[in-house]
């Protein structure tokens, strides 16, 4: 099976900048860590808005975006990152090619 890529778009309230990266360091941390499947993980911030992030991400196959999901520490860091949101993020799905 191809190789998925997740690009999720994170909009930061004003004032929780610190706060969303220093959650969002200890995630990613424990992705690289323990998930062989995963093969990046990495925060941007945008140049021209500074409360704008995306996340990319690359996972060998389904089964691995699957079990990243299922995490207990990425089911930890949601109630923690929620606050520091101030919208909805927008997840993108890509198969490669």
């Amino acid at each position: 099976m191809a190789a998925i890529g997740v690009v999720a778009t994170l909009t930061v309230a004003e004032g929780k900048n610190a706060e969303f990266e220093a959650v969002f360091a200890e995630l990613a941390a424990a992705v690289r860590a323990n998930e062989p499947g995963n093969l990046f993980y990495t925060l941007t911030r945008s140049r021209t808005n500074g409360q704008l992030y995306r996340v990319l991400e690359g996972y060998a196959d389904q089964a691995a975006l699957d079990a990243h999901g299922k995490t207990d520490y990425f089911r930890a860091a949601g109630p923690k990152l929620g606050p520091c949101l101030a919208a909805a993020p927008e997840i993108e799905y890509l198969d490669a090619v």
